[in-house]
């Protein structure tokens, strides 16, 4: 049974078919989702930055081998990872931080 031929001739859906759901917007705001956004891609880059300055800038003294980096070289293949790096901790710390929301307003919900 196809789509159109269940909601009626005229196109229109039955209010009674579709459930009340609440906006994702206030879900979103109730999470702090954006802050937790913001304070992660600062953790990200801030760790990124300070790895690939200690690797690149040799802070800790040369690396111990000496290797072949074709096409990008060392420089192109640290900032790779650098990016790699930055990217997942920014999603570790959004989904730490979210979570953590998430429990106290459950908490705050259950409270007298």
């Amino acid at each position: 049974m196809s789509e159109e031929s269940r909601d009626g001739a005229d196109g229109s859906v039955p209010s009674e078919s579709r459930p009340d759901r609440p906006p994702i917007a206030g879900l979103l705001e109730t999470l702090s989702v954006k802050r937790n956004a913001a304070v992660g891609a600062v953790v990200g880059v801030a760790l990124a930055v300070a790895v690939y300055a200690v690797r690149a800038l040799e802070l800790l003294g040369p690396a111990g081998g000496t290797r072949e980096y074709p096409v990008l070289g060392p420089d192109g293949y640290f900032l790779l990872l650098a990016f790699v790096l930055a990217s997942a901790t920014t999603l570790f710390v959004v989904s730490v931080l979210t979570v953590v929301s998430a429990i106290r307003a459950l908490r705050a919900d259950d409270a007298p």
